[in-house]
This record gives C-alpha cells, structure tokens and sequence, in this order.
C-alpha cells in the first residue's frame, strides 16, 4: 500500500511497519527493489534490503520474519554462551576445571579436576599410583658401561686427559705441555670467557702471569693443569650455593673461577638452555682453564716449599679446588638430543661415567632437601611472573599427572630421565625422586666416596656439618677464627622477600607432594639407613 504524501509502499510485520522507497521498475513487471528509508515511529533503518520478485502475502512474511528472528537469537545466544565458557577458562575459575591429556601421554589416564584450596575433589587416585611407584622402585640397576665405550663416545676428552696425574699432589694435576706461542693469549677464545665478564676479567689476570707459571723441562714448557678434587652435584635449592662459599673459606681450598659452569652435562654437549638448540661444543680446555687459577696457587705453593735439594712436584701438597653445579647429579637430557633416533629408552651414557672414568677417586658431595619444599623453593625461583599458591598448586597437579601417564607404559627410571616429560612438566618434579639418581651414581662410585648431606641439619647445626664436609675431604682443621668466620658468614641465596610475602604453599598441595613422595624417601632412607632422610618432622 503507498502512504499518504509519500511515494512508497509499506510492509506491515509483527513489531513495525517499514516504509520502503523504489529504486527502480521494469516495465511489465512486478519485480522492485526496496531500500528501506525509516519505520512508522521514524526510527532509521540501516540493514535491511529486501529484492522481492512479487509480493508475498503478509502471512508469509510474518512467518519468514520470525525464522528470521529465530536464528539472530539463537546465534546470539551462542555467542553468549561462548564468551561466558571463555571467561571462565582464563580467569581460571577451578570449580570443575578439567586437564586435556598431552600428546605426551600414551594412553587415557586418570582426568584430574582441582577445586581449591580443598584436595577432596582431586579425582587422582593418589593409593594407584603411589602402589605403582613402589612396585616400579623395585628395577634392576642400570648397566654400566665399560670404559671403552665411555672412552670411544668422547675420543678428544680422553686424549686431552692423562690417565694418571701427579702422585704427589693430592688434587688431580698434571703438567700438560705447551705448545702455543708466549706473544699470544692462551684464553682469547676461551667460550666461558666470550659469555662471562666475570671470567674475562680473571683471565686478563691469568693472561699477565701466564708465562711466569710454565715449567721448563728439557727444551720444552709445560703448565699445571687441574680437575676438580671434589664435586658438589645436587640438587637445586637445596643449599649447595652456600656450602660451596663457605668451603673457600678453608685455607686448603684453593680459589675457583665459576661455581657451576654446568660443563659435564650440558656445555660440553654444546648447550646452555634447550629451547635456544645445540650450539658451539665448549671444548675440555674451555673447563680446564676454569681451575687455572687453583692451579697457579697450587704451583706456588709447591715452589714455596721446594729447595735446591727437592724436585718441584715431588713434595706433597694438600692445596685442592672443587665445583658445584647443581645439574651434575639429575641432568642427562642432551642424551636424548644427541642419540634421540636410537631404540634405547634410557641412556646409556650419564654425567658420572665421564667423571669416573677420568677420575675414578672423586669425592661427591650431595646436598638433600625435603622433596616437597624443595619443588616449592624452585617453582619461586624460576617462575617470573604471576607467581600464586594457587598456580602452584595447579602446576604441580599437572604434572603429577604427567608423569602418572608415562609410568603407564615406562620404567621408573625412563620416567625420570626423559627429556620430552621433563619440559613438559611446568614444575621438575623428578628432581626430587633423589633415590633414583643416588642409585644411578652409586653404580660406579663407590659409597665411601659420595657424602650425602641433609639442608635441615646444615641449617640446624652448621658448624657440625661444615667439620663433616672437612673432614670427608680430609682437610686439616680449622682455626678458632677460620671457624668464627665460617660459621658467622650469611647464608647465599635465600628466598627473595617478594617470595617470603607470598607464604607457603597451599595445605593441599602439600599432602598431595608429600603422599607422592613417599616411596621415594622411604627407600633413600633405607639405602642410606637414616630415618631423617623420611623427613617425618618437616
């Protein structure tokens, strides 16, 4: 119909009347094109265009404009629908919140659901899988290799190393012939020094008093070189920071460069940190020079107390040096890097086996922390950002959940050695299964060479501990002042104040860590036969 004073005809629907203006005719016939100008209540219409080929009834108008109707809601309420489900996942409301397996997992395992600060509606069933950690503890140990294969895996370590080092020096030297030219400087490409100032710094000292410190026998010159006496291994955040700074303080401990150059399993492999790829091998000359300066004082030592009528290093000297990289006792994972197209599921080939071979009466000294503070400790330490008890919480789930899946399919040791399920885990969980690596070094060392420390009882009784580490390294005793000094001296890297503020951990995740490892720490101690190792009281 047309409206008075207007050259339009109307639709009338269920809620408006719209007035539609021609845009053409075709003579002859029906067909039109109407651009909609405005409603009767003079509201715009912007949207809406309509081809009609004739005029169809108003009762079938009516009904296509409520189909129409009909699908604008219903997607709009799915719309809806999708930005609540979202809302929901990040703000990570926990009420129901559900973990999707990772393609790491091999079959479909126990679906974990978390409604903190309550662990009762953990749906994990803890009693299965703490039965099958103690049924999988039970393995056969490790094969180890013979020296041969050690040997053959790594051709220029072995050739840069003698097989036996001066008899008369308690640390392990020996004189290596030099063959450079003295104009030139020894540590110039030295890779240690290209990525630590620190360490450029003591070899531009090294470098002045280099040609002061070779030996001169028949025609040729040698230097001193050195390997660490003793090894702090392990395990991160459990104190090794401080007992190494501390251990210095002896007056036989002879200055070290680097506290955990990290060279035995990672930088001789050509890594520093896996996401970034293999890079440039750090050759075993890189690591020797670390000690450079041990051995100097070493050397000095030894001249101080030769005369014309006794040999240099043929007198007996107790001067020693050591270091402390708190990946030596857990971290194998370039094996997988580097022989990731073999069958083994396990590597064959670990960070002890280098050591031993090359030094075969190493001291190891090994600084335990309960498991359960210890993962705590390390998540506020590596974590940057947005650090809470309840990500925490949530991270140690998932990855308890993880490694519930591998254990499936796996050994214990596979479990805890793979590569794949260690990045994947958001928190290192393996790193406190303490008994499977204490196991795997006591393969080739033996008992009497590896002293296995508590940071509850260093903490509690310092001066105790600290004689016990002297004396395992059979160095003299201390003077009253060098004790005072020892003793008094602050404690490095303790908790950041941010992370103090933040509190301990959630109560749930707690008894959740502590229930599983408890069959980790129940056969430590029975290895070690030290109830303390149970860590009942923390």
């Amino acid at each position: 119909m047309l409206l008075p004073g207007c050259k339009c005809c109307t639709v009338d629907t269920m809620d408006h009347k719209y007035c539609f203006q021609s845009s053409f005719e075709v003579e002859g016939s029906k067909k039109r094109t109407m651009v909609p100008r405005f409603d009767l209540n003079h509201n715009p219409v912007t949207s809406l265009a309509i081809k009609w080929i004739s005029l169809p009834p108003l009762s079938n108008l009516r009904a296509t404009t409520t189909t129409k109707l009909k699908v604008v809601s219903f997607l709009f309420g799915l719309t809806l629908s999708f930005f609540i489900v979202a809302s929901y996942i990040l703000t990570w409301d926990r009420n129901g919140l559900q973990f999707t397996q990772s393609p790491l997992q091999r079959r479909p395992s126990v679906v974990i659901t978390s409604a903190l600060p309550s662990s009762k509606n953990i749906s994990l069933d803890m009693k299965s899988l703490v039965m099958n950690i103690v049924f999988k503890l039970e393995y056969t140990p490790r094969r180890v290799p013979d020296e041969r294969e050690v040997i053959d895996s790594d051709p220029h370590l072995f050739s840069a190393i003698p097989r036996q080092f001066l008899p008369h020096i308690k640390n392990p030297c020996w004189l290596a012939e030099f063959s450079g030219e003295l104009d030139t400087d020894p540590y110039e490409r030295n890779l240690f020094k290209l990525r630590s100032k620190s360490f450029k710094t003591v070899c531009d000292y090294l470098r002045t008093h280099f040609q002061g410190h070779l030996y001169h026998r028949d025609g040729k010159l040698y230097r001193l070189r050195c390997f660490p006496y003793f090894y702090i291994i392990g395990q991160p955040k459990c104190g090794t920071t401080d007992l190494y700074h501390r251990l210095l303080l002896h007056g036989e401990i002879k200055y070290n460069i680097m506290k955990e150059p990290h060279w035995w399993t990672r930088k001789r492999f050509g890594y520093i940190r896996f996401k970034d790829g293999l890079k440039e091998r750090f050759p075993v000359e890189d690591y020797l020079d670390l000690f450079d300066m041990a051995a100097h004082r070493i050397q000095e030592h030894i001249l101080a107390n030769s005369s014309e009528h006794t040999q240099p290093f043929h007198h007996v000297t107790l001067g020693l040096t050591g270091e402390a990289s708190a990946s030596t006792m857990w971290d194998n994972q370039a094996w997988r890097y580097l022989h990731g197209d073999e069958d083994e599921a396990e590597p064959l080939l670990l960070a002890q086996d280098f050591i031993h071979t090359v030094q075969p009466n190493a001291k190891i000294i090994i600084m335990l922390r309960e498991p359960v503070e210890r993962l705590y400790s390390d998540y506020l330490y590596f974590k940057v950002a947005n650090k809470s008890m309840e990500d925490f919480h949530q991270k140690v789930m998932e990855s308890v959940q993880l490694f519930q899946s591998c254990l499936l399919n796996s050994t214990l040791r596979y479990c805890v050695y793979d590569t794949s399920l260690s990045n994947a885990m958001p928190v290192r969980l393996n790193l406190g299964m303490y008994i499977v690596f204490l196991l795997d070094w006591l393969t080739v060392f033996q008992s009497d060479q590896i002293l296995v420390l508590r940071l509850e009882d260093y903490a509690a009784n310092l001066g105790a501990t600290i004689k016990k580490v002297f004396d395992f390294l059979n160095v003299g005793p201390l003077s009253k002042k060098a004790v005072a000094a020892v003793t008094k001296r602050p404690m490095s890297n303790t908790r950041r104040a941010a992370d103090r503020r933040l509190g301990p951990m959630l109560n749930a995740t707690r008894s959740l860590l502590r229930e599983f490892q408890q069959p980790f720490n129940a056969k430590l101690a029975d290895l070690l036969d030290n109830e303390a190792f149970l860590w009942k009281d923390a």
